[in-house]
C-alpha cells in the first residue's frame, strides 16, 4: 500500500472519531437548551459519518470498476435514505431541528476536508 494510500485510511479513522466527539460534545452543550436539538445533531452526525463512508467507498469502486452508473444509483439511494431520517426527525419533533441535523450530517465531510487539505499539503 503507497503512503497515500495509508493517509488516506488513516483519515478516515480520525475524522470518524473527531466527528463524533465533537457532535458529542455539542449535543451535550445543547442538552440543557434543547433535548431534541441534541438528538438531531448526534443522529445527523451518525449518519454523516456512514454517509462519509459511503461516499469514499463509492468513489474508491468507481475508481478500480469505472461505473458511473452503479456510482449515481448509490448516491442518489444513499440521499434518498439520509433525506427520509432528515424530514422524519423534522416531523416528529420542531421544524428547526433540521438545522442541527445537517450540521452534524455535514460535519465529518467539513473535517476531512480540512485535515486531508493539511495532510496532503506537502506532496510533490
Amino acid at each position: 500500500m503507497t503512503a497515500d494510500l495509508q493517509t488516506y485510511h488513516g483519515l478516515k479513522r480520525v475524522v470518524t472519531v473527531a466527528s463524533l466527539l465533537a457532535a458529542g460534545v455539542g449535543a451535550l452543550v445543547l442538552l440543557p437548551f434543547s433535548r431534541y436539538a441534541a438528538l438531531a445533531l448526534s443522529v445527523g452526525a451518525l449518519c454523516g459519518v456512514v454517509n462519509m463512508h459511503g461516499i469514499m467507498r463509492g468513489s474508491e469502486r468507481l475508481v478500480r470498476t469505472r461505473s458511473a452508473v452503479l456510482f449515481a444509483l448509490s448516491s442518489l439511494l444513499r440521499l434518498a435514505g439520509f433525506s427520509i431520517v432528515a424530514a422524519a426527525l423534522a416531523v416528529r419533533g420542531p421544524w428547526w431541528s433540521l438545522g442541527p441535523f445537517l450540521v452534524g450530517f455535514f460535519l465529518p465531510l467539513a473535517t476531512y476536508a480540512l485535515v486531508a487539505a493539511r495532510a496532503f499539503q506537502h506532496k510533490p
